[in-house]
């Protein structure tokens, strides 16, 4: 099966965002050649502008109370297990904690140094990092490894704390929805809704079919299509019946 994940508000899928940009990060800093170290930092430059806006910290840290809050409610209950509990709720404090000792705005290590902002500016033009135009970079490149590593690991760590709120907000998203399954007739599915509104969606289909969903939703109807994938052509339904699986995530 391959899962689609659908958020379904802007909050939502910048955190999307930022969890698919860390694990870029993560993958290409761990490796040896200099081409990967430089998808690393552009990834780097990627979480910068993503986490740009000011309230990015203190939007995550509400979040983190209001789970907290919510799950100290399910202290009584006979079907939660405390040890589990206690567990997720040790994971938000310390997360938090060390969010709120993150100093200043989220990437001001980065900004203030002129060397790596020089080399952001040259990213954004198309082919802008060329050894002509940047060579010092091009030096850097042509270290060792593990000084590049070093390197990295000291541009990302700062950023760490705000990984770690947003893998346990995910995590609990994607814990909070029942699965059911459907089928869409001719590849066609739409269902209207009550007043329900979901955070994100997560759809999971048969790999081996050879169609992807296109997704539209809000709390008045739900609507997918599946089109066949990798058609050179004009957007095509598939027209065959597709049984897949749907959550509703909520927090």
């Amino acid at each position: 099966m391959i899962c689609y994940e659908h958020p379904l508000n802007e909050r939502i899928r910048t955190l999307l965002r930022l969890e698919d940009l860390f694990d870029k990060v993560a993958f290409f800093s761990a490796r040896d050649e200099a081409i990967e170290h430089h998808s690393a930092l552009v990834t780097l430059f990627e979480i910068l502008d993503v986490t740009s806006r000011a309230d990015m910290k203190s939007e995550l840290l509400q979040e983190l109370e209001r789970q907290k809050q919510a799950l100290e409610t399910l202290r009584k209950s006979p079907d939660i297990s405390e040890g589990a509990l206690n567990e997720v709720l040790s994971n938000i404090q310390a997360a938090s904690q060390s969010m709120l000792n993150m100093a200043g705005k989220i990437g001001e290590h980065m900004r203030e140094d002129e060397w790596l902002m020089s080399i952001k500016q040259r990213m954004g033009i198309p082919g802008g990092a060329c050894e002509f135009d940047l060579p010092s970079y091009h030096y850097w490149l042509h270290l060792d490894p593990l000084l590049r590593r070093n390197d990295l690991k000291e541009w990302l760590e700062p950023l760490l704390p705000l990984e770690e709120g947003i893998n346990i907000v995910l995590n609990l998203l994607r814990r909070s929805g029942k699965t059911f399954p459907h089928t869409a007739r001719r590849g066609v599915f739409q269902q209207m809704g009550s007043g329900r509104v979901a955070h994100m969606l997560c759809l999971k289909v048969d790999e081996s079919l050879p169609c992807v969903p296109e997704i539209s939703a809000n709390k008045y109807a739900l609507n997918i299509r599946f089109v066949i994938s990798g058609s050179r052509q004009k957007t095509k339904i598939y027209e065959d019946d597709v049984a897949f699986e749907l959550t509703f995530c909520n927090l």
